[in-house]
């Protein structure tokens, strides 16, 4: 996991979808589209647009029909998951029930958990800076659903990829604990610039720390922009309609927005 791809890039890097074709044997998904160097995006569409395979796309876990997944200049659209430069945080966290919670975290720098002194070290840290110091010896169903996700934020840290891709992580959370979850995603970037690109159905997350939106609809990349501009009726009418804003309105400016 040190070596290929994920091993040539630091800090942010650019992600690009060039002219991506995919399909689950239905109509084709086409993503054409570049995020952000070191920003957050947010990746917002009806349910069945393609949200969560778009991620897919570029984790590896799907393989383009046709088209280029670039991430910082380079064509990895046939390279596995396991080198692309990488982490991804799911809904269900994905934490393994009998490892520990330093265990769990460990994966992220050794998959046979034969950590040297730097890789404790490095775990230590994310645990802190987590809120999961003190817990280390504690296994998943101890945990609540708050903490159990910033184990995974915690093993994302510690892999220390230049692309985080979030796919709902916090969506069965309560609106406190999400919020704090949010807090934490957008202080961490602060700290160490990657790039990083979340779906959410919910306006608020993405006002709260997206800097830019990418929105979909039946499969399509229907617009892009800055967060701002969306909220503020600039946005297309598209977008406007999925969250529930009459045309010709701004989008509510009451919405919450927190930038770390």
């Amino acid at each position: 996991m040190r070596d290929g791809a994920a091993s040539r890039l630091e800090k942010g890097a650019p992600v690009r979808l060039d002219k991506v074709s995919f399909s689950y044997g239905e109509a084709p998904l086409v993503f054409d589209v570049e995020f952000a160097t070191a920003k957050i995006t947010a990746i917002m569409g009806p349910s069945g647009s393609g949200k969560s395979t778009l991620l897919n796309l570029v984790a590896g876990f799907e393989t383009p029909q046709s088209g280029r997944v670039l991430i910082g200049g380079v064509d990895v659209s046939a390279e596995p998951p396991s080198v692309r430069p990488v982490s991804m945080v799911f809904q269900e966290n994905n934490l393994f029930a009998h490892l520990s919670v330093e265990q769990n975290v460990g994966l992220g720098r050794s998959p046979s958990l034969r950590l040297t002194e730097a890789d404790h070290a490095a775990i230590a840290e994310a645990l802190a800076r987590t809120g999961l110091a003190g817990k280390e010896r504690r296994l998943p169903r101890e945990l609540s659903g708050g903490e159990r996700q910033r184990v995974a934020l915690a093993r994302v840290l510690v892999r220390n990829r230049p692309v985080l891709l979030l796919d709902e992580p916090f969506a069965s959370l309560g609106p406190a604990l999400r919020d704090d979850m949010l807090d934490l995603v957008a202080a961490v970037h602060a700290e160490r610039g990657m790039t990083v690109l979340f779906v959410t159905h919910q306006p608020e997350d993405a006002r709260r720390i997206g800097e830019h939106i990418v929105f979909l609809d039946n499969g399509l990349v229907a617009a892009t922009g800055k967060a701002d501009d969306f909220f503020t009726g600039a946005g297309p009418e598209a977008f406007r309609r999925y969250i529930g804003a009459s045309a010709g309105h701004a989008v509510s400016r009451d919405v919450a927005r927190k930038r770390t």
